[in-house]
């Protein structure tokens, strides 16, 4: 196996260019696990430790462009106030040891269903933003994850940042797991409340072949909040609203039974991570209990 260590963006994507099956290595936390059960055995990794860029983050117009070598520790610390969901989501990803080391542009690279940041790029309406020889391009997050484990990438493709719009609007996530820290999503859950545009962005993990937005549960709750006036004069939801939007949010899912857990408990707790986020973001709207 060759390892390959450049010392810029430039000089890896023509590494890429040259040799596509080359594995991009940063973190190593979803790399290294398969290397070591010799789930994977490529002829090359491409080492993106060296290249400072990655390791950048800047805002320009109200979104934050986030370096794919950027770790989740350094989301939680320095982004925490501008990023909230994707802070929270951060801090639910393995062992401080792990922060320390995985990044966001891992996750999108593994393209896993049970990322943990998926279901919050999903519903901040992120952007993903791809670098090879033939130049950059811009892939919205929606349209990223194709499968288990397969994304829009082109194979001379690496990825170069993730933009996000900074918010000061209530985020939530949360996650169900076989135990209560360092652990792969049973299932997991995002909701974010966009008050200036009238919208609720829902999305479900770890339940269906890709991670993907409970499209019928966010217009359920965008259409009922806006038709009780409740983004300009909000007021405790009620216990039958909440329960909609968790049965809808469930529905989104295509899960299956594994070791992990079987589908039906999935969608049940799918309901309930939806409606219980769903409480909490209010309350952070309103200020008052949910």
């Amino acid at each position: 196996m060759d390892f390959l260590r450049p010392d810029t963006l430039a000089e890896a994507v023509a590494l890429k260019a040259e040799r596509p099956a080359a594995v991009p290595i940063a973190g190593g936390t979803d790399v290294m696990v398969e290397l070591n059960f010799d789930h994977r055995r490529p002829d090359a990794l491409l080492d993106l430790t060296r290249i400072a860029e990655l390791r950048e983050w800047s805002v320009a117009d109200g979104v934050v462009r986030i370096g794919a070598g950027v770790p989740y520790t350094r989301i939680i610390t320095e982004l925490g106030d501008r990023l909230p969901g994707l802070a929270m989501a951060s801090r639910t990803v393995g062992s401080p040891q792990i922060r320390n080391r995985g990044t966001v542009g891992g996750n999108l690279g593994a393209a896993s269903p049970a990322g943990d940041t998926h279901p919050v790029l999903l519903t901040s309406d992120a952007v993903v933003e791809v670098v090879s020889a033939r130049g950059r391009r811009l892939i919205p997050a929606t349209g990223f994850y194709l499968g288990v484990k397969r994304s829009a990438l082109e194979p001379d493709e690496l990825i170069a940042a993730v933009h996000l719009p900074e918010t000061g609007a209530p985020q939530q996530f949360a996650k169900v797991g076989t135990r209560n820290a360092m652990v792969i999503a049973v299932c997991s859950f995002a909701v974010a409340l966009h008050p200036g545009q009238g919208l609720v962005r829902a999305a479900v993990g770890s339940s269906a072949p890709t991670p993907r937005r409970a499209a019928e549960a966010e217009e359920f709750l965008s259409g009922e909040l806006t038709a009780t006036d409740q983004w300009e004069s909000p007021r405790p939801l009620l216990d039958s609203v909440k329960r909609r939007f968790g049965e809808l949010a469930a529905r989104a899912a295509s899960p299956i039974d594994d070791v992990r857990g079987s589908a039906a408990y999935r969608r049940h707790a799918l309901a309930v991570l939806a409606r219980r986020t769903l409480g909490w973001a209010w309350q952070d709207y309103t200020g008052k209990v949910a």
